[in-house]
């Protein structure tokens, strides 16, 4: 190709890389090379086209160039037209100053580094080269190359921690090993422990050599020519706890507009400040993370900071309750309050169940991170609200570590903002995932807190909900009088405070331990008591859990085909849910039935599917299966 954009962001050895290539090619380009700092990023104004033609007509000998530009670049195309010379344009800002240097003929070769993608020369037939960061191995052999092998080999673990602390930047790990070079005696895990230690801008400034261009200097130029609203949102993006992002977040962070953030985004991108990883999903590299957090201290007020923080908590908690609005919608949640209630130009990402699901679990990381940064700043409501939201990702795909981080949290932040019904939820919710999770214990624990802050609280409801967690917490532990005990109490107090969705729910738990017992009959019974009541409020994830029981019990009393039918309904509502743990139970059900009715095939491939469910929602439970089978 005559002409090539290599792209990359400041330090990541852009005109090292091009400098060795091109030399490595001076033989194929016998009329000579030709090389010009085009100071992009440089400070100041960056260098005219008109001024560089200049410099190479007179290194071309064709004496004095003339004052036109026009002529200047006419004569530039005509001398090179017919000779194989190679041109490095380094540090260039825009595509308007490259293309009056670009040569006539095709025997030539023109490469251009730029902080920009430059994407303007598609036009002129440019092939793109981007740059990524270093991977730990080459980021190893650059520090060898500093230190010596002698030096790595006895602290590799301390070099690859340091190599992941300067993000792959080339020029942050020449610039640590430099450090290191000039402090024989320090070992390399001092130098990690102390840039682990700086998070924020002293990491950056721990990346500094007397002599030599910094980390920091490099990205304030970078960071320099940026428009005021882009410069704006990359401060933004640098507050933000999240590795990554996408066009919606970055716009309610700012409080404006999807159109307004995607153009800003697109010039981040093309700045080489902000990567594009995926449809609809942008990140920092950390070192960009750190200097965009700076900057924001430097340039924002401390007010504006947490404004833009608060937004992205009201942003997450008003789409995760969205979806939870869509997904579980006859579940009893609390009112939301919003500091900055998200505007009407923003769009929710999600318009089925699916989707809304799916946008829970992929963004289920960024989810808790608001958690935590909401009960670190005080919005003790935002942050239990949001954990409340969460509950129809907790249930259906069971992230147990994440579903009891988040209670804890949330618990926590009820208590601090003196909401006892808060409170309560939490408690409930909570406890559903421990014992979900297996630790019963705790969770019967959480349960009787709930139940004496219910009834000092006089609230029935929540008493109902105590005394099935209860039960449900005495069946784990292999105590079914108990269990059915605290169950029909819990069912009393629901059915005379008007509430069947618990009363249904209890006796879904009923009828698991009237089929272990062996009385499929009798959990028949209230399976489908059950399945009656969630289907006339509208419950249809319950509903269906509480049929592919119900088809299990008919198969257990000798109607297989019933049962297996109805197994089958509930498993088509669990996969068009995107409910993964539902569905693998269901699977593991229909095995369980194709096994006892001598049909091994079927059975095998059944247990097949529920084991690679369960893989990604309940390894205990893949475990388990793979034992049996």
């Amino acid at each position: 190709m005559p002409l090539i954009v290599v792209s990359g962001q400041a330090g990541i050895g852009k005109t090292t890389l091009v400098s060795k290539w091109m030399r490595s090619l001076s033989a194929e380009f016998p009329h000579g090379q030709f090389y010009a700092d085009l100071r992009g990023h440089s400070g100041g104004v960056p260098v005219g086209p008109g001024e560089i033609l200049g410099q190479f007509l007179r290194a071309l000998g064709a004496g004095p160039p003339p004052a036109d530009p026009v002529e200047r670049g006419a004569l530039w195309r005509s001398l090179t037209a017919e000779r194989r010379i190679a041109v490095m344009l380094d540090n260039a800002f825009t595509a308007a100053q490259v293309r009056p240097l670009l040569l006539a003929g095709t025997d030539g070769l023109v490469v251009v580094t730029s902080r920009r993608r430059l994407t303007g020369l598609r036009m002129q037939g440019a092939g793109f080269h981007q740059l990524d960061a270093l991977g730990a191995d080459a980021g190893i052999e650059l520090i060898t190359r500093g230190i010596g092998e002698d030096r790595v080999a006895g602290e590799i673990a301390s070099v690859r921690r340091l190599v992941a602390l300067c993000a792959g930047l080339p020029l942050a790990v020449c610039l640590a090993s430099a450090r290191l070079a000039t402090r024989p005696r320090q070992s390399v895990g001092a130098l990690a422990d102390a840039l682990a230690r700086n998070a924020g801008g002293d990491r950056l400034a721990a990346l500094e050599v007397e002599g030599e261009t910094s980390v920091r200097t490099a990205l304030d130029a970078s960071y320099a020519v940026l428009s005021e609203e882009t410069a704006r949102l990359y401060r933004t993006l640098g507050l933000l706890p999240v590795r990554t992002f996408d066009a919606l977040t970055a716009a309610a962070a700012c409080g404006e507009s999807l159109d307004w953030a995607e153009r800003r985004l697109d010039e981040l991108v093309e700045a080489n400040l902000v990567e594009d990883v995926g449809p609809d999903s942008c990140r920092l590299h950390d070192l960009l993370r750190i200097h965009a957090h700076d900057r924001a201290v430097e340039d924002d007020t401390e007010a504006a900071r947490e404004e833009a923080l608060r937004r992205f908590c009201d942003w997450s908690l008003f789409t995760a309750t969205a979806a939870q609005q869509r997904l579980t919608p006859a579940q009893f949640t609390l009112p939301r309050v919003y500091a900055h209630p998200p505007g009407p130009g923003l769009p929710l990402p999600f318009d089925d169940d699916v989707t809304a699901l799916g946008w829970l679990d992929a963004h289920r990381t960024q989810l808790l991170d608001a958690v935590r940064l909401a009960s670190r700043s005080g919005w003790y409501d935002t942050s239990w609200m949001l954990t409340d939201a969460l509950w129809p990702l907790f249930l259906r795909l069971r992230h147990y570590e994440a579903w009891i981080e988040a209670h804890g949290i949330g618990l926590d932040a009820a208590r601090r903002a003196g909401n006892r019904e808060a409170e309560r939820q939490m408690l409930n919710s909570g406890a559903i995932g421990l014992g979900a999770a297996g630790r019963t214990e705790e969770a019967t624990a959480w349960y009787r807190d709930s139940l004496a802050a219910a009834r000092a609280a006089g609230d029935v409801r929540d008493e109902g909900q105590a005394l099935m967690g209860l039960g449900a917490c005495h069946r784990e532990a292999g105590r079914p009088d108990e269990a059915v005990s605290h169950l029909n109490r819990a069912i009393a107090v629901w059915e005379e405070c008007g509430y069947p969705r618990g009363a249904a729910l209890a006796r879904t738990t009923l009828g698991e331990i009237a089929l272990a017992a062996g009385d499929p009959e009798e959990a028949s019974a209230c399976f489908a008591h059950a399945h009656a009541a969630l289907v006339a409020v509208n419950d249809p994830h319950d509903a269906a859990r509480s049929l592919v029981f119900l088809g299990r019990a008919r198969v257990r009393a000798g109607a297989y085909a019933e049962g297996v039918a109805k197994m089958n309904d509930a498993l088509a509502v669990f996969t068009a849910s995107g409910a993964a743990f539902w569905q693998a139970r269901a699977l593991e059900m229909l095995g369980d039935s194709a096994a006892e009715q001598g049909d091994a095939p079927s059975a095998e491939a059944f247990l097949a599917r529920a084991r690679a469910l369960f893989a990604t929602t309940s390894p205990a439970d893949a475990r388990r299966l793979a034992v049996s089978g």
